[in-house]
C-alpha cells in the first residue's frame, strides 16, 4: 500500500509538470498582452555627446622673467590691452644698483686698456733702445775682429767686443717678448672692456624688465598677482596675467571617448548648449581632433576642439558647454525603436532575415557602427553571430524584434541595424529578405513589440521584457 501511494505522489507531479509545459507553449501567448510601436520610415540623426570647456583660441600667459616686488599695477580684470602697454611694474631698485655696478666696472676696465696701451709705447721705446744697442755692438765686434787680423788690438779685447754684442742682441730678444706681452695685455683689457659692456646691457636688460609689457593686443581675463606681492623667476617663469586676443573667436574643447572617437571628423557640424543660457543652442564646427591621448582613472578620451563665433562676446571663457556632434545623418530610413530591440519572447523561433540584409547591403551605405552604441543586447544567448559584409566592412549590429502579425500573434527577426540617435535603431533591408518566412511583416507601419505582459497564472518568464530579457524555462 505504501508502494502505491508513491506511485500516485509520482503520477500526480508528473501531470502538474506536463499541465505546466502546455500552459507554457499554448496560454502564455494566447492570453498575453503586448504594447506595440509602429515601424516609421523618416530621417535619423546619429550624434556624440560629451562636455567640454569654453577657451579663447588665442591667449598668452604673462609672466616674469625677473624676481621681485610687485609696485604697480596698471591693469585689472577686463581691462584692454594693446601690444607694448606697461600692464605692472616691479620695484627697479636693486637692478638700478646693478646698472650703477657694472657701468663702474666698464669704465674701470677702459681705464686699465689705456694703461695696457701706454705700456705697450713704454715697452716699444725699450724695444727700440736695445736694437741698437745691439746694432753698435755688433758693428764695434766686426771692427774689432779687422783690426786682430792686423794685430793691433788683442785677442782679449776682440773677445770682449764679441760677448757684448751677444748679450745685447739677447737683450733685445727679452725686450721685443716684452712688447708682445704689453700687446696681449691690451687685448685682453679690450676682451674686459667687451664683457663688462655685456653685463652692462644685461643689467639694463632686467631692468628694463622690471616694466611687465603686455605682448598682445587683448583683454585681460586673469590676474594672478597684486601690489606688495614678490615673485620668484628661477626655473620658470611665474603667470602674473592671462590676456585673451579675441573673445569673439571662442572655442570648446571637449572630452570625447575612444570609443566614439573614430566616428568624430574634422568639419563636423557641432551644436552644444551652455547651462547660463538657457533654451538658447550654438552652432560650430569640429576643428581639431588632438591626438594625444589623456588618461584619468582608467578612461581614455581624446580632445576635440569645436570653434565657434561669439559676436558678441557673450559666451565667457571657462563655461561649461554640453556638446553634440552629429556623425551621421540619414534622410529616409526604416527606424524601429529601441524599446523594442530590448523584448525577449519566450517560445517563439526567430527567422534570421539579418544574413541577407547583410550580403544585399548598399556598398554605398556607410557600415553602422555597432560598437559606438549597441541598442540590442549582444549578452543573450540565443542571438546568432553577427555577420561581417562583404568587402571587409566594419561588423554591423544585429538585434531581435517581435512584430504582430495579422493574427495578432508576435512573429521573432533577426535583423541588421545600421545607425541610431537613442532612441530609434535603422533598419537595413537587404533584396534576399523576401525570401525569408514571413519577412513581409517587415515594413512601414508594423506594429513591433515594445513591451510585454505575462497572463495571470502564467509561469515566470513566460513574457519578459527590458533590458537583458532573455527567454528561460517556466521551471
Amino acid at each position: 500500500m505504501k508502494f502505491n501511494r508513491w506511485w500516485g505522489v509520482a503520477g500526480v507531479v508528473i501531470a502538474v509538470a506536463a499541465g505546466a509545459a502546455w500552459w507554457s507553449q499554448h496560454g502564455t501567448e494566447a492570453d498575453a498582452s503586448y504594447k506595440t510601436a509602429k515601424l516609421e520610415r523618416g530621417p535619423l540623426l546619429a550624434a556624440v555627446s560629451s562636455s567640454g570647456t569654453v577657451n579663447p583660441v588665442r591667449q598668452v600667459t604673462v609672466g616674469s622673467q625677473v624676481s621681485g616686488q610687485i609696485k604697480e599695477m596698471r591693469v585689472d580684470f577686463n581691462s584692454e590691452v594693446t601690444q607694448g602697454q606697461v600692464i605692472a611694474r616691479i620695484d627697479p631698485q636693486v637692478f638700478t644698483y646693478r646698472v650703477n655696478q657694472a657701468t663702474a666696472d666698464l669704465e674701470s676696465t677702459r681705464a686699465a686698456v689705456l694703461n695696457a696701451q701706454a705700456n705697450v709705447g713704454a715697452v716699444s721705446a725699450s724695444v727700440s733702445r736695445a736694437r741698437l744697442d745691439a746694432d753698435n755692438a755688433q758693428r764695434d765686434r766686426l771692427r774689432k775682429q779687422e783690426l786682430l787680423d792686423r794685430l793691433f788690438v788683442s785677442q782679449a779685447d776682440f773677445e770682449t767686443s764679441r760677448n757684448t754684442a751677444g748679450t745685447l742682441a739677447e737683450a733685445l730678444k727679452v725686450t721685443l717678448a716684452q712688447l708682445e706681452v704689453a700687446r696681449a695685455q691690451v687685448v685682453a683689457a679690450q676682451a674686459v672692456v667687451r664683457q663688462r659692456e655685456a653685463a652692462l646691457a644685461q643689467a639694463r636688460v632686467d631692468l628694463e624688465h622690471t616694466e611687465i609689457r603686455s605682448p598682445v593686443d587683448g583683454v585681460v581675463i586673469k590676474r594672478s598677482v597684486d601690489v606688495g606681492q614678490t615673485v620668484a623667476a628661477s626655473l620658470q617663469a611665474p603667470e602674473l596675467f592671462v590676456i585673451a586676443r579675441n573673445l569673439s573667436d571662442m572655442q570648446v574643447e571637449a572630452a570625447i571617448d575612444e570609443a566614439d572617437i573614430a566616428r568624430v571628423r574634422v568639419d563636423q557640424k557641432v551644436t552644444f548648449t551652455i547651462d547660463a543660457f538657457p533654451g538658447r543652442s550654438f552652432e560650430g564646427r569640429v576643428g581639431q581632433i588632438r591626438k594625444a591621448a589623456v588618461s584619468a582613472q582608467n578612461v581614455v578620451t581624446y580632445t576635440v576642439v569645436v570653434a565657434f563665433a561669439n559676436p558678441n562676446a557673450a559666451v565667457l571663457p571657462g563655461m561649461t558647454a554640453n556638446v553634440r556632434i552629429v556623425t551621421e545623418v540619414r534622410d529616409s530610413v526604416l527606424k524601429v525603436p529601441n524599446a523594442a530591440l530590448r523584448v525577449r519572447l519566450a517560445g517563439i523561433e526567430p527567422v534570421d532575415v539579418a544574413a541577407s540584409a547583410a550580403s544585399g547591403a548598399s556598398p554605398a551605405a556607410p557600415e553602422p557602427r555597432a560598437e559606438a552604441r549597441r541598442p540590442a543586447d549582444s549578452s543573450d544567448a540565443d542571438q546568432k553571430p553577427r555577420q561581417r559584409p562583404e568587402g571587409g566592412g566594419r561588423s554591423a549590429a544585429r538585434g531581435r524584434i517581435h512584430i504582430l502579425g495579422p493574427d495578432g500573434k508576435p512573429h521573432a527577426f533577426f535583423v541588421r541595424l545600421g545607425v541610431t540617435d537613442g532612441l530609434a535603431t535603422e533598419l537595413l533591408i537587404g533584396p534576399g529578405t523576401a525570401r525569408q518566412p514571413d519577412a513581409d511583416l517587415i515594413k512601414e507601419g508594423a506594429d513591433v513589440v515594445i513591451s510585454a505582459s505575462k497572463p495571470a497564472g502564467a509561469p515566470p518568464g513566460a513574457a519578459r521584457s527590458g533590458p537583458g530579457a532573455a527567454p528561460r524555462a517556466p521551471f
